[in-house]
């Protein structure tokens, strides 16, 4: 069996690595959204990154040890499989519910109120979008984890 994710955040050095390819994963899937729905995704990422600098590390930094249990089965699955990527690519929808159950509970209880009603304004589209990054992702945590 392949190590975890969650024991990976266990090492500080590793951990910096996941989360700065994390941050730079999530950056390039926002600029690749293109059409009306891109540019809401586009404005609500810029108004979170406006409202404060550095966001988008620190709430990697902070999410990651709530991600890393919800998406380790998946990738020990992914793995068995002998294709991560494209278990990730298929079964993208519920690996992206059970990532977005985190940021659900997170958002729920959040004491700022300008970012719950940003969260809540793309919260809709978010499933879409997030199961979109199921194969960077997978290449991702293979990356630190294989």
């Amino acid at each position: 069996m392949p190590q975890s994710l969650v024991s990976v955040l266990e090492d500080p050095t590793r951990r910096k690595a996941v989360i700065a390819d994390t941050v730079t994963l999530i950056e390039s899937e926002v600029a690749s959204k293109s059409g009306l729905r891109g540019a809401a995704i586009k404005a609500g990422f810029k108004a979170f990154t406006k409202i404060q600098p550095g966001i988008v590390k620190a709430a990697v930094s902070k999410l990651l040890p709530h991600f890393a249990p919800a998406v380790d089965p998946h990738y020990a699955k992914a793995a068995e499989s002998g294709d991560p990527r494209g278990y990730f690519t298929r079964n993208a929808d519920t690996i992206a519910e059970s990532l977005l159950a985190v940021t659900d509970e997170k958002a729920q209880g959040a004491e700022n109120n300008v970012m719950k009603k940003i969260y809540s304004g793309l919260r809709p589209q978010a499933k879409q979008h997030t199961a979109a990054a199921m194969p960077g992702l997978a290449d991702l945590i293979q990356r630190h984890v294989a």
